[in-house]
């Protein structure tokens, strides 16, 4: 395990190869191997560059997010603005059903709320908004319908993971509640967590994860 001192130097460092993040926007501070990112940026984009960088990172047990977005006086907009903005983006994207989705928009936060089969219509909304300009935030609250059993939903999941090459599914137990999948277990990185998830969010049937993975980092020991 690395010490906090050199997390925080590799999280610095991997900053440097995200194009979109300045260095001197973003604070980084460590305790335990828990990263706290704090200061301000003028994109949500940017807030979320920064999070999925320091998820790259080794030996990271957990990502705070201390940022906040503030936009240039001549660069903000209303709320009826971003609204308006919103909802012609979504209307000219194919991915997301149209009348399916509800938007509402209060100091520059978006909340998404409707209905929609698939995991990848709810991220795609999402997706479609979240670099709009004068956006802050974005709560999405779109559900996945639920269709089949979830007998029939834990066994499609086993079987997805099973096939993937790069997910050790032995480490991967999966509970099911009604509709909502409960993921217990380790993983070898983030990378490996996020795998998972986009394999059990793309299962049909899959309503909410409740994600209970812990990233468990392994030392190679050298025998002479």
């Amino acid at each position: 395990m690395r010490s906090d001192y050199i997390l925080q130097q590799n999280v610095l460092d991997e900053f440097l190869w995200e194009p979109s993040l300045e260095a001197a926007e973003i604070g980084v501070s460590v305790k335990n191997g828990i990263v706290t990112l704090s200061g301000t940026v003028d994109s949500i984009s940017k807030k979320n560059s920064a999070e999925r960088a320091v998820k790259r990172i080794k030996d990271v047990k957990a990502v705070a997010m201390a940022i906040e977005v503030v936009y240039p006086s001549n660069s903000r907009k209303t709320d009826a603005e971003i609204a308006k903005a919103a909802l012609d983006a979504l209307a000219w994207n194919s991915l997301v059903p149209k009348d399916h989705i509800c938007i509402e928009v209060e100091n520059g936060y978006i909340t998404l709320e409707g209905e929609v089969e698939w995991q990848y219509q709810r991220n795609a909304a999402k997706d479609v908004v979240k670099d709009l300009q004068g956006v802050k935030g974005i709560a999405n609250l779109i559900v996945v319908k639920p269709i089949p059993s979830s007998f029939l939903v834990k066994n499609n999941i086993l079987n997805a993971l099973h096939r993937m090459a790069n997910i050790d599914a032995h480490n991967i137990q999966v509970l099911t509640l009604d509709n909502t999948i409960i993921l217990n277990g380790t993983v070898r990185s983030w990378r490996e967590l996020e795998q998972v998830e986009h394999v059990v969010w793309s299962t049909p049937g899959v309503s909410a994860v409740i994600n209970d993975l812990e990233v468990a980092y392994y030392e190679t020991v050298t025998i002479r």
